[in-house]
């Protein structure tokens, strides 16, 4: 089930406020020009910023987000026509073939459970063209970002047109092992009202991702660190294997670099 900030629509209707600054998209708008893609899979597509940012490109798009109320604030932005919007889980994904799949921000972290994860893995592969590519970040476990998060070093204010001020922060509410919860908290001035939303997310270790890549019949080409969160994020270049193909040791984290060609990293 969707968090509740990805349904409720007081939450979905501020969401694009509250991310503000979203040059996180720019290593996936940068992918799909370093490989030429003409398709793109967006899986867990939120309210579209990155779909869209693609479109604009003249690129093919299918957005796939499981949540109702994001899909509707992504339907009704300007040039939202363009794209193909799909709510579900990847295993409700239609038969497809395209050059890149990417999921952003917390996508890969919040499927959670090893089953699902296997299963989304398992549906990217089946819907990339042969060398096509699977891009993704996750955060590096040993940095526990989690301790972070909590009211005084999370507390924020945004006045949002429309809207008033928002005040919102978020804590962290269980760790068992690598599965982290957390509350998000918005208050919103104008009336008082406070809304929670809850989440989970699973922090895997780098070659815990690396052997599934592999297992699932993926070429792990790349391991990069986040230029918006160094020493924070992992991205992964993953390329479809053909079926001669063996896996290629990853290289290890670097700082953020443009491929001069046309082929997955």
């Amino acid at each position: 089930m969707p968090d509740r900030m990805f349904e409720h629509p007081r939450l979905t209707a501020i969401y694009d406020a509250l991310e503000g600054d979203r040059s996180d998209l720019d290593v996936y708008v940068s992918a799909a020009q370093d490989v030429d893609a003409r398709d793109v899979l967006d899986i867990g597509c939120g309210t579209g910023a990155l779909a869209l940012l693609l479109a604009s490109r003249g690129i093919a798009v299918t957005a796939l987000d499981p949540a109702a109320g994001s899909l509707e604030v992504a339907r009704r932005k300007p040039g939202a026509e363009q794209i193909r919007w799909v709510q579900g889980y990847a295993g409700d994904l239609p038969a497809l073939q395209v050059d890149l799949v990417t999921m952003t921000g917390n996508v890969a972290q919040a499927i959670v459970d090893d089953d699902d994860w296997s299963l989304t893995l398992a549906r990217i592969h089946d819907a990339l063209r042969p060398d096509g590519c699977l891009v993704f970040e996750t955060r590096i476990p040993v940095r526990t970002a989690w301790t972070e998060w909590n009211r005084r070093d999370s507390f924020a204010v945004r006045e949002i047109p429309g809207v008033g001020r928002v005040e919102s922060w978020l804590e962290t509410t269980e760790v068992n092992g690598p599965v982290v919860s957390f509350r998000w908290t918005y208050v919103f001035v104008s009336d008082g009202e406070v809304l929670t939303s809850d989440s989970t997310l699973r922090f895997r270790e780098r070659d815990e991702v690396e052997s599934a890549l592999v297992e699932h019949g993926f070429t792990i080409r790349e391991v990069r660190d986040a230029p918006d969160r160094p020493g924070r994020e992992m991205i992964f270049y993953a390329r479809k294997a053909s079926a001669s193909a063996s896996s290629v040791a990853p290289q290890p984290i670097r700082e953020f670099r443009r491929f001069p060609d046309r082929s997955c990293p």
